[in-house]
This record gives structure tokens, sequence and C-alpha cells, in this order.
């Protein structure tokens, strides 16, 4: 299912009224086209969305892609990293509400590692000493624990490797032809270990990570800051600039930054929820933004 709302905006226009695909519950009045009917419009509505942005993305100066989701799967290795070490610790605490799928979407999805510590922790009611980045893993701080799950990301990375969404590269051919500028800009401090495994290092000259954000005091998404910051470095205007996305936090730090299109890829967030936290549009695959569609 794709979602959209059209190409450039100036600094100065609205944010356009996104329809819905979800019916409100109302009674339709009598003489208005009936659900089945309503359906079909708003159906033919998002692929004429769709289609104005694929012809139009060629047109904005840059596009920032976050890493995890959208160039690369390793958000699914992300994802069972922060399970088995959250799981692991709700275990030894005795908790038996199990960590779920919902809460990495909820709680930890593309924020800075130790954000995603405590906000999960929040949703628990508990607390842990602060500590600090230098912590063991095995600290039983929030520091520790996001320690730990690095080492449990590491050690996946490293024997299984990663490779590059197909649908994400031919757009990157495209915009590369298209003479776009792009850049990554990641919550994780990961970055350029995963673009060199999955070969798409060389691809960028500008990457804003968790180490750069740490290095320049930048908060976190869904603060635009880290956004604005690659935009800075690329020397474009927020409103000419795209931002590429698969987490809330991520589209909504997009949204706060003002920029020009957010695009939301739906990995597993929901498409609903991308575009209720500030995506334009929302697609499956990268590829269906390339000009001859997905393969």
């Amino acid at each position: 299912m794709t979602k959209g709302a059209g190409g450039p905006r100036s600094a100065g226009e609205t944010h356009p009224k996104r329809p819905t695909s979800q019916p409100s519950g109302r009674q339709i009045a009598p003489g208005r086209p009936s659900l089945a009917v309503r359906a079909v419009e708003i159906s033919i509505g998002w692929a004429l969305r769709l289609t104005a942005v694929t012809t139009t993305l060629g047109t904005y100066a840059a596009v920032l892609f976050d890493l995890d989701g959208v160039l690369t799967p390793t958000a699914e290795v992300h994802m069972r990293a922060w399970e088995r070490m959250f799981s692991d610790f709700l275990a030894r605490r005795g908790d038996t509400r199990p960590y779920t799928e919902q809460d990495y979407y909820d709680y930890v999805d593309g924020k800075p590692r130790y954000d995603g510590v405590r906000s999960f922790l929040a949703s628990r009611g508990i607390e842990l000493p602060e500590g600090s980045p230098d912590d063991q893993p095995e600290a039983e701080t929030v520091c520790g624990l996001g320690n730990r799950k690095n080492r449990e990301f590491s050690g996946v990375l490293e024997t299984d490797g990663v490779r590059a969404f197909a649908g994400s590269v031919r757009l990157l051919d495209q915009l590369t032809d298209q003479k776009v500028a792009v850049a990554v800009v990641s919550s994780s401090r990961n970055a350029r270990p995963v673009l060199r495994a999955a070969g798409l290092l060389d691809r960028f000259e500008v990457i804003v990570d968790g180490n750069v954000a740490t290095e320049r005091e930048l908060p976190g998404k869904p603060a635009p800051d880290t956004f604005v910051a690659a935009a800075e470095e690329l020397g474009v205007p927020v409103d000419r600039a795209v931002v590429m996305e698969d987490a809330l936090s991520g589209v909504a730090a997009g949204r706060a930054g003002g920029f020009g299109l957010v695009v939301g890829v739906d990995r597993g967030a929901g498409a609903d929820k991308l575009i209720e936290s500030g995506a334009d549009i929302v697609v499956a695959d990268l590829g269906e933004l390339v000009t001859d569609g997905p393969s």
C-alpha cells in the first residue's frame, strides 16, 4: 500500500491535508458514494500522489537517508539484538512481561542507543543508574545495557554480514544520475561499518551518525538536528531536501525540521502510524520511487 503527497513545497506553504484510508465510522449521507466507491477513489488518489513524488524527486537538491531499514535490512539485526538483551535483562529481574516487537517500534526504533534504553525502561517503570558510555556490557546501568545490545549487534554483523536493499540501490543509482546530493543520517554508532559491509560507504560523502551526534552534542531523533546538520554539510536548505525514514521517530524528525518531503518506508512500523508521525508518503520499498518502478 502506498500513500503520499506531492513535490517540493516552499518554506511558507502549509502541510497538505492528508487523506485517510480508514473509514470514519460515520454514516454516509444520501447521495454520497458508497464506501467501496470511496475506497477506489482514495486508492487512485494515493497512486497519483506516488506518481507526483516519483516524477519530482529528482528536482530536490538532496536526499537524506536513514540507514537501518531504509538502505540495509540491519533493522532486523538490531531488533534481534534488542530482543535478546531486554528479554535476558527482564528475566534476570523476574519480570514476566515479555519484550515484544511492538516495544521495539514504540520505544526503541530510530533512537540513539541509550535513549532507546531509557525509553523502554520508563515504559516498564524501571529505574537504573545512568552509568557511563565506558561501562562494561555486564553493568546494570542504562549505558551498560546499551553496550550489551551493541555487543549482540556487532557479533551478528561480523558473522552474517549485510546486503543493501536492491530497491534502495536502484534509487541511489537514479539520484546519482540526476546529480542529487545524498547523505546518511543514522542514530547508530555502527553506521560506517554497516555501510562498508553493504558496499555503500563510498557513495556518501556526508554521514551523520551516532558518533557525530555525540561529538557535536546533537539531540537524537525525533529532534531534527541530525538531519539539519546533514543538510547544512551538503549546503542545501531543508526545504530543498528529502528525508527517507522507516522509524516513527525519524519521520517525526523530518516533519519537525521543515524538510521539503518526508518519505516513510514501511518495514513494519505501519503506514498509518508513519503518516500520523509526519510522513508525506509511505512506500514498502524505495524501488517504488524509481522512475521505471519496482523490479
